[in-house]
């Protein structure tokens, strides 16, 4: 989870997004990507529903960041918020002590 948390902070202040207001979204999307990573070895997109997992994440489309975020900036899980978007809150840092408090019920 620690490898996807600081991806997550350095590709938001890269990209100049900001993750969500409400930073127990950005808590279970970074922990869904970083299981993704694990069992998949890629990051797969937590928040779609796939048929075939390994094809997605072999194909590449849906990995993190995704082709709609690169492209148009476009995040699906919320997790990477443009500033004008009525979700975005004004951090792009999320600690691992934050990370696992949200996520325990996970």
């Amino acid at each position: 989870m620690e490898i996807m948390r600081k991806f997550s902070e350095q590709y938001a202040k890269g990209s100049k997004t900001y993750f969500c207001i409400d930073k127990s979204v950005t808590a279970v999307v970074i922990k869904g990507l970083a299981e993704h990573k694990d069992t998949l070895g890629a990051p797969l997109c937590p928040c779609r529903h796939y048929d075939n997992k390994e094809a997605e994440a072999a194909q590449g489309f849906w990995n993190c960041p995704c082709v709609p975020m690169r492209e148009r900036k476009e995040c699906h899980c919320m997790l990477f918020l443009t500033e004008d978007n009525d979700f975005s809150g004004d951090e792009q840092k999320i600690s691992m002590e934050e990370l696992k408090e949200m996520t325990a019920g996970y």
